[in-house]
């Protein structure tokens, strides 16, 4: 038994080593295809959780949004104004948040960016038929199912 042990330990530290690695290999490919369009990672992903329902959120929810912490994020988005593509607005009485929101000169861009990733997915998921995507879809739900109990357990 400990034979089956063994390799099954050591089959969950392969996979564990490519769900690490995989999330840094889709940025990279993203950030090649994106960079034409002069945005570094940090500015797409920023626009990209804006346009993809964070828009008019705070700042810190955005930063959490996106994985940050907030000082980090603020840089971008002065950037982001700076290239008229955001807009921060005071949020109601409260003069210290601000709200973050897409402006007009941003959709032309979005648009450019959203077809570079929908072909980037497909292209990714080149070789691989409509049942290996599902059967992917299903295992990732899995993990993600596991995850949050081992989460929930912590608490």
């Amino acid at each position: 038994m400990t034979s089956s042990h063994d390799s099954r330990a050591a089959k969950a530290e392969k996979i564990g080593q490519h769900i690490a690695r995989f999330p840094r290999q889709w940025r990279a490919v993203l950030d090649s295809k994106l960079a034409p369009l002069g945005l570094t990672q940090t500015r797409w992903v920023t626009l990209y959780c804006l346009a993809k329902g964070g828009e008019g959120a705070v700042q810190r929810e955005l930063a959490a949004i996106i994985g940050v912490e907030a000082p980090s994020l603020v840089r971008t988005l002065d950037q982001l104004a700076e290239q008229g593509l955001i807009e921060r607005r005071q949020c109601g009485d409260d003069r210290r948040s601000k709200r973050v929101y897409l402006t007009a000169n941003a959709t032309p861009l979005i648009k450019k960016m959203e077809t570079i990733v929908r072909t980037t997915r497909m292209e990714l998921l080149q070789g691989l038929d409509d049942e290996d995507i599902d059967t992917l879809i299903n295992l990732i739900d899995k993990l993600d199912q596991n995850c949050a109990q081992l989460l929930d357990h912590k608490r």
